[in-house]
């Protein structure tokens, strides 16, 4: 479930550690987030309504009383095991970030509101470090009309 968050909002492990039961908005898609390396907060991050099914999946096998969502840390040992699994050995959590910029771009969201969604202060950090336009650079110089030119 943590990946499948990391993937759908960009939010870093530690900051998906730290989501308590109460943060979860069921009624209106929404996860309210603290951004602790950053200090920031967003009370209305929207999640995919897929994910939101799936966790309320997990919260409803969740013990009584118990506030935090994710009891244990997500420990190098557990990563490897999905990595592993998924035949990504390479693979960093927070590339999980990356690949949620990567896809926002590739379907035409603009780096304002990926940069809001990652919470950057700088559009520039979001288009240096975590997108690949590469994908979209690619389609939009394909659509020149070269067959026609030659």
């Amino acid at each position: 479930m943590a990946t499948y968050l990391a993937v759908t909002t960009g939010l870093r492990r530690g900051d998906i550690e730290a989501i308590r039961v109460g943060d979860i908005h069921f009624d209106r898609n929404t996860i309210a987030t603290r951004n602790r390396k950053a200090g920031k907060a967003m009370p209305e991050r929207p999640i995919p309504e897929k994910i939101m099914t799936e966790l309320s999946n997990h919260v409803a096998t969740l013990p009584d009383g118990q506030e935090r969502l994710f009891t244990d840390r997500f420990s190098a040992k557990k990563w490897e095991k999905i990595r592993k699994a998924v035949g990504l050995p390479d693979l960093k959590f927070h590339d999980l970030r990356k690949t949620f910029a990567s896809l926002l771009t590739q379907r035409g969201v603009s780096t304002a509101v990926t940069q809001r969604l990652l919470e950057h202060s700088s559009p520039q950090l979001t288009n240096d470090v975590y997108m690949n336009v590469d994908p979209v650079l690619r389609q939009a110089v394909n659509l020149l009309p070269v067959a026609e030119w030659l």
